[in-house]
């Protein structure tokens, strides 16, 4: 079953940020993950929740997502993304 791994990044650190985005992706798609939405425009439709940056990935099973985040390929861009952003994050189950 497909997971979704949501993130909402508040970026505190736009230069250093790019290179978080540049060693992304590698990790990502080493677990077979593909990027569903990476940043585009948001508009809030209801409630409070009002996000930042807003990436969406999608891997073939929960497990997976949770590979990935904790993986060794991931481990300097997770870093790098600690050091110059905040994030919430979470993982869903597809249909």
């Amino acid at each position: 079953m497909s997971a979704y791994l949501i993130a909402d990044i508040t970026v505190t650190d736009q230069e250093r940020y790019e290179d978080y985005k540049k060693l992304a992706p590698p990790a990502i798609a080493a677990y077979g993950g593909k990027y569903v939405a990476r940043g585009g425009k948001s508009e809030k439709l209801e409630g409070s929740w009002d996000p930042n940056r807003i990436v969406i990935l999608e891997f073939e099973s929960t497990e997976k997502a949770k590979q990935f985040i904790d993986s060794p390929e991931y481990k300097e861009a997770r870093d790098l993304r600690h050091k110059t952003a905040t994030s919430n994050m979470i993982v869903v189950e597809g249909l």
